[in-house]
Order: C-alpha cells, then sequence, then structure tokens
C-alpha cells in the first residue's frame, strides 16, 4: 500500500469489488458505488467503532433507498462519513480527485490515444502523432481488454480515458487484442511530462553553509534532494539548513527516503494500524553528516513533520521555528469504480520517541517568531529561497555558526 501525506493525506489507490454481486460493473449502478464505499469504510477506517455507530446497520439503511443517478449516491455517501465526525475522511467526486492526485503527483498528462466504446470494451479510435501511444506497439483498431489491471467491462467511456491520464514518469498498463493475432497481449506506457521542482538551493556565507528548501514531497523530491546536497557539499558548505516552512506534505515515501538521506540509522516514523505497528527505519546511506538546522512553521503539515520530528528525536538536527501544523494521520485513497475516491483514515504516525503528532505538532527546539514579511513571501512562493536576513534563517545561521565552531575544536 502506498501512503501519501499531504496535510494528512496519505493514498493508496485501491479498487474494490462490490458486494452486489460478482464483477457487476457501476456504470449503471449507484447503488453499487455505495456499497463499495460502505465496504471501504468497513474494511479499513482506524478507529473499529465507526465513532460509535452501528457501521452494518448503517449499510442496511443505505442499501434500502433508491438511488436514480451517481449525484445521489455521492450525496448519501457524504452524508454517511460525515456521521465518522472525521474531517479527514472523505469523499472526493470524479474532478475533486482529480485535482488531488495534481496536487501531490505532478501534472497530469495523457499518452495520446483516443478510444471509443466497441461493445463492453473500448477500440482505439486514434494515436496522436509523436505522442508516447504513437511509439508504443499499438495500432488503429485495437481493441483494450483491460486498463491497469481493471477490465474494461467495468469501465464507462469516461472512466476509461481518465485512466489514461496520470502523473509525468507514471507507468500505463494496457492488455490489448488485436485482429489476427491469437492471443491478447500487454502493452507498458510511460506518461511523459513535467513533474513540479520541490527543492532549491544556494549557498549562503558567514559561516558558508547549504540552504535547502523543500516546498512538498513528490516523485521527484528524493533525487532533487539527494543532488542538491551533493552539489552544496561540492561546494565546500560547513552545514545545513533545511526549511520545511509552508511545506504541506506530499508523498510520503518520499519524506522516509529523504530522512534516510540525512540519518546513518534508527527510527525514522512509526505507523500504528489498530493492534499493528509498522516501524520505519533509517539504512547507514546518510549523505552528510555535517551540522543541520530544519526550519518549521505553523503550516509545515504531515510528511514535513515526520521528517522534522525524526530528526528531532534522533539528535541528528535543531528544529528552529513555531510549532507545526499537527495533523498527521495516516489517510489511505480508495479509487472507486466510476473514478471518485474515498479518504480514509487508516492509521496514526508516531515519532521515533512515540510522540503523536496530531496531537500538537512538532515543538521546536529554538522558538522564532514569525516575521510576517518573509512568511508571506515563502507562502506565497514555493520556489522562494529565504534571505540570511529572514529572523528564521539569522537564527539558524547563528546556530550552525556555533556548531561548526565547536567542531573545529574538538578536531
Amino acid at each position: 500500500m502506498k501512503y501519501w501525506a499531504i496535510l494528512g493525506v496519505g493514498v493508496a489507490l485501491l479498487g474494490m469489488p462490490s458486494a452486489l454481486g460478482g464483477t457487476s460493473t457501476l456504470k449503471d449502478a449507484p447503488k453499487a458505488l455505495v456499497d463499495e464505499a460502505w465496504q471501504i469504510i468497513y474494511r479499513s477506517y482506524l478507529d473499529r467503532s465507526f465513532n460509535r455507530l452501528d457501521w452494518q446497520a448503517i449499510r442496511q439503511e443505505l442499501l434500502s433507498q433508491p438511488y436514480g443517478d451517481r449525484e445521489a449516491a455521492y450525496r448519501v455517501i457524504q452524508q454517511a462519513l460525515v456521521r465518522l465526525n472525521d474531517p479527514y475522511t472523505r469523499f472526493l467526486p470524479p474532478q475533486a480527485y482529480r485535482q488531488l492526485l495534481l496536487q501531490t503527483q505532478g501534472q497530469q498528462v495523457d499518452v495520446g490515444l483516443t478510444l471509443v466504446e466497441s461493445g463492453e470494451l473500448f477500440r482505439i479510435q486514434a494515436i496522436q502523432a509523436g505522442s508516447v501511444a504513437a511509439k508504443a506497439n499499438l495500432k488503429v483498431g485495437d481493441e483494450i481488454l483491460a486498463i491497469n489491471g481493471r477490465g474494461s467491462d467495468r469501465l464507462t467511456l469516461e472512466r476509461a480515458n481518465l485512466a489514461l491520464r496520470g502523473p509525468a514518469g507514471s507507468k500505463l498498463r494496457l492488455l490489448v487484442r488485436r485482429e489476427g493475432k491469437p492471443q491478447p497481449f500487454s502493452v507498458e506506457l510511460t506518461r511523459a511530462g513535467e513533474i513540479p521542482r520541490t527543492v532549491n538551493f544556494q549557498v549562503l556565507n558567514h559561516p558558508r553553509v547549504g540552504y535547502i528548501r523543500l516546498s512538498g514531497f513528490n516523485s521527484r523530491s528524493q533525487q532533487e534532494m539527494q543532488a542538491a546536497i551533493q552539489i552544496l557539499q561540492r561546494e565546500k558548505v560547513q552545514g545545513f539548513i533545511l526549511d520545511l516552512r509552508h511545506n504541506p506534505g506530499g508523498l510520503l515515501e518520499a519524506g522516509i527516503e529523504i530522512s534516510r538521506q540525512w540519518l546513518d540509522s534508527g527510527v525514522i516514523v512509526r505507523i500504528q494500524q489498530n493492534q499493528r505497528e509498522e516501524t520505519i527505519r533509517a539504512r547507514q546511506r546518510a549523505l552528510s553528516q555535517l551540522p543541520l538546522v530544519v526550519l518549521v512553521n505553523q503550516a509545515s503539515a504531515s510528511a514535513s513533520e515526520i521528517l522534522a520530528a525524526a530528526l528531532q528525536d534522533q539528535g541528528r538536527a535543531t528544529v528552529v521555528g513555531t510549532p507545526t501544523f499537527g495533523k498527521v494521520r495516516v489517510q489511505a485513497v480508495h479509487e472507486l469504480g466510476d473514478g471518485s475516491a474515498l479518504v480514509v483514515t487508516v492509521a496514526r504516525y508516531l515519532t521515533p520517541k512515540g510522540r503523536d503528532i496530531a496531537a500538537g505538532g512538532i515543538t521546536p527546539d529554538v522558538l522564532v517568531t514569525v516575521d510576517p514579511s518573509s512568511d508571506l513571501e515563502l507562502r506565497l512562493n514555493p520556489n522562494l529561497v529565504a534571505r540570511p536576513t529572514d529572523p528564521m534563517v539569522a537564527k539558524a545561521l547563528e546556530l550552525l555558526s556555533t556548531k561548526i565552531s565547536n567542531a573545529r575544536h574538538v578536531q
């Protein structure tokens, strides 16, 4: 399962069969959609008391109602989730789900295919010249039997076209049947396009320090952070500032891997789900041992809080700024059959020392009052690098100067 943590939104793209019978299509079954949503909550929700609700009785209540269309199903699902009294467990209509993907995974791109319905399947009507699809083993007239493992007979044309789109760099798997070929065959495509940059850096002087601003966590953040650390070390910096202010989170896996770039050993985060606990650790592969200061503020959330807490609890970094947002629960996003989705709270994060971040966020080792003008600039521009006159950066430079001086005396 893949978790994301964007303001507490962890994402796992999961499909679940309907309880209303076999592999019946959701094309014309709003009630099946309601039951699919109910099952997801039943199987994965963190609170097994369901906020002291009789969730089985709620299922009977939901399935006893008539549903004229998908919009009616959407309204009922939303009303049922409100009863859980959990603002982070929520329903996303198709458009809102696409926006979430865009926010966390980057630009949504397609592969250059135009599909039309062909019975219960889809047929390739056109292939855009110069596209990813044009370079693959695909032809006009090919029938698409499955998209990313989901049978075409279970998809509307709208949903099939949505499934062709995805974040740049992601894979698309098609099961194809071609006239004249005895057996279906698989085609894998890699979507092309840009993924937003999340890492910006520069060298600050007096002392010579590498400043890195991490504005989010996406599929490129780990590689960008690695490159930044390596470039700055070649520039002979003597310490680092890692700026996590206004970082709302993103892909948790990226946060874990970035933690490993700064930590040689020890626990990074503990994930508790019901009676189970998963411990995620460093792997003896830290890229730098130089002194480190981490900057946070009230808008540092989720994956950025996990990263800051790991570095703080392990004694790897001094955390400077204001208390963080304090929203770290694991949410999994379950994609439903019609392209909508459920965001469901499934677990909680604990720091290496067992602190529940959601109980009040991360308290910095050194508190520094927010400068309104600097804070506004950072909030409005994720690619901006802070100036040395920024009060939090100035405090970080002061702390690093002391650390660097002490390190020289020890040597």
